[in-house]
């Protein structure tokens, strides 16, 4: 480059520059249509995806599209993967028609390919027969090559990744053995045994089913699993109601208690009674038999009329409420605060918010099954992202809340043989219908979220991670996990869908406290409602001090401590350990002098709301 040409250079940079600042400055002036006319338009937008949304189940096209675009445009431009990929399909054919010579001569032949951990569609004796065996290995090995089709393609986003795997492991399922009536040899000895009679009764089943839900009444069995009766029959009062709480106080079953009483946080994505179900499972009927004063919060079921309720409203109305009527009913005492899946990561950024003001009412803190970083949120997260929460958020904007059908078919689709296939088969192929259990009789009975807080917690949990970045914001300043100086109680279960233990596990690099982690078998509420005597219940458990936790969560594994049964007491073992050595004569219901009279007798109305 010549010296006399950098003058000419310079000047360019200047006056480029210039034109830089000038637009800058454009752009920050005020424009015509802020304000109503702008938000106008934006509400088009909003209601067209609205209705959109109404086709699609609440899923984004446009999430969908990019996801496959990325996958496409990127296998296409990888012929290494391609060339791997039809070696591993001459591979499958090579092992399947093995397997076929084999099975021919030797009825016993070991398969070629096992079914994944969990998928039971393949483990009843039929399949263990010829031609039923050959199409089920057929299907796994060609379930195998997809998953590989869909997985490790260079330069595609690993969120991109998931969507696309998952979504073809969904379609895939539809196309299994075992849905298929003539492919699935339970239906075939079925309808041999009944002459066919058995796709009568699942014409049936099917049509009762549709003109229950056409109706919005509750799956055939649930009646037999009343709330108040049936489930939710712990004896108790509601001792406080706001707009957003009814919280119950249980009656004592022992002569005294210990001094502490225990605060339970569930999440207002489920019913509360999850935690008391029938008398032999109910977790809170089993900590008031063991000496402990229970109080339990139970969440209004909201409307479109709760639209603007805010994740700090929950805070608010929530636990410091239900803090400031366990402390008058029981004076002078902590509490062991205790909060499910997303009740625990409220109670969480509500203890770290107490610890910032010095706020000491806490004993403990004990999270079931609670996310505080969300950086590895499991397949859940495969619904969350920038375009499909845009989608979300402009259906909720349109309706008020997120409704309860559109929330039970998302965790059904991470779940479809468990939650889906399984009962269509069993229900409508066979004919028999699938017995009720009061956890599935739970399950059937779901509530909304409101629109900004849900939104609320998607963005800045879920995308933006605030949490654990220490940037969540709390009455103006950061609610840091760190301040957190109480001992905690922290559980996982194997098998969640919704909160991997993995991303439960990190609470140890968040906090500067004692934790004691318990990884059980079971999944989100499966591995929670975990009661003694429960057959095939098993878990591991070990304490981590504060100067242990860079402690990996596979290092954890290898050097906790395996058990058998139940964790429940363990951790009725863990709460006696930090509560006063003394136990005491057991508080009345309420305290009426202070403000929190009993008004109603548990489960109070709040429960009832559809």
């Amino acid at each position: 480059m010549k010296t006399g040409d950098r003058p000419v250079l310079a000047a360019d940079r200047a006056r480029q520059a210039g034109s830089a600042r000038a637009i800058a400055a454009q752009s920050a002036l005020p424009c015509e249509n802020d304000g109503a006319d702008g938000e106008a338009f934006r509400a088009i937008d909003r209601m067209r995806e609205a209705l959109s949304a109404t086709a699609t189940g609440g899923l984004s096209p446009a999430a969908l599209t990019l996801a496959f675009f990325d996958w496409s445009i990127h296998l296409a431009s990888a012929p290494g993967k391609r060339m791997e990929l039809a070696h591993m399909a001459a591979q499958n054919w090579g092992l399947l028609l093995t397997y076929m010579a084999a099975a021919a001569t030797r009825p016993d032949a070991p398969p070629c390919i096992e079914a994944l951990p969990g998928d039971n569609r393949f483990r009843a004796e039929g399949w263990q027969k010829q031609p039923y065996t050959v199409w089920a290995q057929a299907f796994l090995l060609g379930q195998q090559w997809w998953h590989n089709v869909t997985r490790n393609v260079p330069g595609m986003t690993p969120h991109h990744e998931d969507v696309v795997s998952f979504t073809a492991r969904q379609w895939l399922d539809v196309f299994s053995p075992s849905n298929i009536p003539f492919a699935n040899p339970e239906v075939i000895h079925k309808a041999m045994e009944t002459g066919g009679a058995n796709f009568t009764q699942g014409f049936r089943n099917w049509l009762e089913d549709v003109g229950r839900l056409a109706t919005k009444q509750r799956p055939v069995g649930t009646e037999a699993f009343r709330v108040g009766h049936d489930t939710a029959a712990t004896p108790g009062k509601v001792v406080y109601r706001n707009h957003l709480i009814e919280l119950i106080q249980y009656a004592p079953a022992t002569e005294e208690v210990l001094a502490e009483p225990i605060l339970i946080v569930p999440a207002w994505i489920m019913k509360y009674y999850i935690l008391d179900l029938s008398p032999h499972n109910s977790l809170i009927r089993y900590l008031v038999a063991q000496g402990h004063t229970v109080f339990c919060i139970s969440w209004r079921n909201p409307s479109a009329k709760d639209r603007d309720l805010t994740l700090d409203d929950y805070r608010r109305l929530g636990i410091l409420a239900a803090l400031d009527a366990v402390s008058a009913i029981v004076p002078e005492r902590k509490i062991h605060a205790t909060g499910y899946c997303l009740g625990g990561t409220l109670l969480a950024i509500a203890a770290a918010a107490m610890a910032r003001t010095e706020d000491q009412r806490l004993a403990s803190v004990t999270l079931f099954a609670a996310q505080t970083d969300f950086s590895e949120p499991g397949e859940l997260a495969l619904f969350i992202d920038h375009s499909q929460l845009h989608f979300l958020d402009s259906l909720m904007w349109h309706s008020g809340c997120l409704s309860a059908d559109q929330m039970a078919g998302a965790f059904q689709l991470l779940r479809t043989n468990d939650l889906v296939w399984s009962r269509l088969v069993h229900d409508y192929l066979i004919g028999k219908r699938t017995p009720m259990t009061d956890l599935m009789a739970w399950n059937a009975d779901p509530t909304h979220m409101p629109y900004r807080m849900h939104a609320e917690y998607l963005q800045r949990l879920y995308l933006d991670n605030e949490l654990a970045a220490g940037r969540f914001i709390v009455d103006g300043r950061p609610a840091h996990l760190q301040n957190i100086r109480v001992p905690m109680f922290v559980v996982g279960t194997e098998r969640d869908h919704v909160a991997p233990w993995h991303s439960v596990y990190k609470i140890h690099y968040l906090t500067d406290t004692d934790v004691t982690f318990v990884l059980t078998s079971g999944g989100h509420n499966a591995g929670i409602v975990s009661e003694p005597d429960h057959p095939g219940r098993g878990f591991r458990i070990a304490l981590t001090r504060e100067s242990d936790s860079s402690v990996s969560a596979d290092e954890w594994v290898a050097a906790a401590t395996s058990k058998d049964g139940s964790w429940w007491p363990d951790w009725v073992e863990w709460l006696a350990g930090h509560s006063a050595p003394k136990r005491v004569t057991p508080p009345v219901i309420g305290a009426p002098e202070r403000g929190y009279p009993p008004i109603d007798d548990a489960p109070g109305t709040y429960v009832h709301q559809r």
